[in-house]
């Protein structure tokens, strides 16, 4: 049951991710580029995002468990400290540079645009190195 849940809710996720044109990296630089032709489409589509989320995020704070019978598994800390700072700046150049981020670039990958196989194949190297550093 718990692989049809991780499926199901991949394939959602997926789905949406083609729908708002978040697997498209011109679509997304296009939003990030503020001084020419911004696009702020993907900002209602993340406004969206976390507004569709609010009232679940809640419930799961607040639950012990998942709705699949697993242990909740949450962030224990919100604490802002250089590690995540540093993180997000990675982060959000590569998404930059690229117009991927990983959730699209897989998505773009399965629909066999080219241009998200280096993308990919470099995420995947950049977690490998994390590991041999961690």
């Amino acid at each position: 049951m718990r692989k049809l849940i991780a499926f199901a809710s991949g394939l959602l996720f997926g789905l949406g991710l083609i729908i708002a044109g978040m697997a498209n990296p011109a679509k997304v630089l296009g939003f990030l580029d503020l001084f020419g032709l911004w696009d702020p489409s993907l900002a209602l589509v993340m406004a969206g995002a976390i507004g569709a989320a609010f009232l679940p995020m809640q419930w799961a704070q607040r639950a012990p468990c998942s709705l699949s019978g697993e242990p909740m598994q949450l962030p224990g800390t919100r604490q802002i400290d250089r590690p995540l700072v540093l993180g997000a700046l990675i982060f959000g150049a590569g998404w930059g540079v690229a117009g991927f981020c990983p959730g699209p670039a897989v998505v773009a990958l399965g629909a066999g645009m080219p241009q998200a196989l280096l993308f990919v194949v470099a995420m995947l190297a950049g977690m490998l190195l994390f590991k041999l550093y961690d």
